[in-house]
């Protein structure tokens, strides 16, 4: 029975690092994308996520449904975009880079909404 409670105290450290850790994989870096291909278009969002790590968006672009990835949502709503401004069957320009691997999602920098450019990073 005592070595059970000889662990004890260490218990919460444990389970912090295991929910960091878990949060640290959810996450994924920027280098799966390509910087030197900057991607401009205008598209009509299709479904808008709006949550942390990244808000989401799914836009209809040159025959393919892409994944939009966005910024934190605090971050958007401190430079002026908050989630209502983000509606489905709104037209938007979209300034990113697409990711290496070919597939349809991109990593936006900037978005114009409204007439109004909103910086995401």
């Amino acid at each position: 029975m005592n070595r059970v409670f000889r662990f004890l105290p260490a218990l919460p450290a444990l389970l912090a690092s295991l929910l960091f850790a878990s949060a640290a994989l959810a996450h994924h870096g920027w280098g799966s994308y390509d910087a030197d291909k900057t991607m401009t278009f205008d598209a009509k969002l299709a479904e808008v996520r709006w949550g942390d790590p990244h808000a989401e968006a799914e836009v209809d672009h040159q025959g393919r449904r892409w994944t939009v990835v966005l910024a934190p949502t605090s971050r958007m709503q401190a430079r002026g975009l908050p989630e209502g401004a983000l509606a489905v069957g709104k037209t938007l320009t979209i300034v990113g880079y697409p990711r290496r691997d070919g597939s349809a999602e991109l990593r936006a920098e900037r978005v114009i909404v409204d007439g109004k450019t909103v910086e995401l990073r």
